[in-house]
């Protein structure tokens, strides 16, 4: 018989030891027993959730969750005090606050986390949250680096949490009927997929945040990165630093990718290219501002093509997948079908949400909302949820491939 969590995490610190305890990750899979019961699916009472990074994407997942039945925010945790002020007046009235997220995975009354933090800090958290028997949602990307995988969906297994990955393209209608769509072959045989998230930040300008060093814990929020001054442009706009973001591709990309993962059930590509620049943000940030990437399916007899800039939005954030018989049309709020010359299929139109074509948000469907609910219903049912540790990891090694490919200025080739 498996042996319950422990009741106070070890801060997880060396990958090695983690998968030597765990066996492999498979074997762990195939021994469980059927995802373990918490306090809430036993009773069905309220769920109750501590927040873990609560910056703004974090606070707006938060709003969500105030809108869910069955749903409290009983913790909240954060390095910054700005940000952990703010995630209080979020939370129900008397919730805990702390700067250490150990604090939060000690607490009893905490049936799952919400992880916010930067990327970096991903795959740590998620796993000291498992041992800790809480059930997770995690941001995209799941993991900052190649060697976490493993490791992360080691703890998911051994464990028997429920670890649902932001990737909320899943729980949209419109991506089912995709799928559905894909399943019967409308599409026929498809060869190309091409996927888009540009922005347009211009005219740019550095502006460095009014954030003091003591006013956080800086060297916490480094954790594994090596070890630098503080610097509050870094500390507000981590995603375009190496050490703790990986930039457009894991940042925006992931989405698209895992999307397409699922509606065509991918694996690993076998090589990437990509070329980037920086076009407004030279001597600003790290990552580059525009970026191409191409993926190759040769398994499939597919390519994947993506797009992302911050000089221009033109075609926004979307999805085309090509077949030989129509491409399939989507962004966040809709879904179009357009029929290749001569095909005997009708044109077809599902508009779920007002706004432009390709818009990163909608009102309606609301992605976040679903993608939430179905996460809680998973801790209820004890299933796994739509996007597993295992779906986060596959999209996120695909960028971070695509991401050596460009820094190493070569193509980079799956490694079995």
């Amino acid at each position: 018989m498996q042996k319950a969590p422990p009741s106070s995490p070890k801060l997880f610190l060396n990958r090695r030891a983690f998968l030597k305890q765990t066996s492999l990750a498979s074997t762990a899979a195939a021994l469980a027993p059927a995802i373990s019961l918490t306090r809430a699916a036993v009773s069905n009472d309220t769920i109750h959730i501590g927040v873990i990074g609560a910056g703004g994407r974090a606070r707006g997942l938060m709003q969500v969750l105030t809108r869910i039945p069955k749903t409290k925010i009983i913790a909240v945790c954060d390095i910054y005090d700005a940000h952990l002020s703010a995630a209080k007046k979020i939370a129900d009235a008397g919730a805990f606050a702390t700067h250490e997220y150990e604090r939060l995975l000690e607490r009893k009354d905490v049936d799952a986390v919400l992880i916010g933090s930067p990327d970096h800090w991903h795959v740590p958290m998620t796993i000291d949250a498992c041992a800790a028997g809480k059930d997770v949602y995690v941001e995209k990307p799941l993991t900052h680096s190649r060697d976490d995988g493993k490791t992360v969906v080691a703890a998911q297994d051994r464990y028997h949490r429920v670890v649902q990955v932001g990737t909320q393209q899943r729980s949209m209608p419109q991506f089912h009927k995709a799928r559905r769509m894909i399943q019967e072959g409308v599409l026929g045989k498809i060869h190309k997929v091409h996927l888009t998230w540009n922005r347009n930040f211009l005219p740019f300008q550095k502006s460095v945040p009014s954030i003091r060093a003591e006013d956080l814990n800086w060297k916490k929020f480094l954790g594994a990165a090596p070890e630098q001054p503080f610097d509050a442009y870094r500390f507000r706009n981590w995603r375009w630093f190496w050490d703790f973001g990986g930039g457009i591709l894991t940042d925006l990309m992931v989405h698209w990718l895992d999307g397409v993962n699922w509606l065509l059930d991918l694996g690993m590509p076998a090589a990437a290219t990509t070329v980037g620049d920086h076009f407004a943000t030279k001597g600003v940030w790290e990552t580059p501002d525009t970026i191409q990437t191409f993926l190759q399916y040769p398994d499939k007899g597919l390519q994947i093509y993506f797009e992302g800039t911050f000089v221009n939005a033109r075609n926004r954030a979307m999805t085309e997948i090509m077949g030989e018989n129509a491409t399939l049309y989507l962004d966040r709020g809709r879904l179009e079908l357009h029929p290749e010359s001569g095909r005997k299929l009708e044109p077809k139109e599902i508009v779920l949400g007002s706004g432009p074509r390709g818009a990163d948000f909608f009102k309606e469907p609301d992605g976040e909302l679903l993608h939430l609910t179905d996460w809680l219903d998973a801790i209820r049912a004890r299933k796994k949820p739509s996007a597993p540790a295992e779906a986060g990891v596959l999209a996120a090694e695909a960028a971070h491939m695509a991401n050596r490919a460009y820094r190493e200025g070569r193509v980079v080739r799956r490694v079995a």
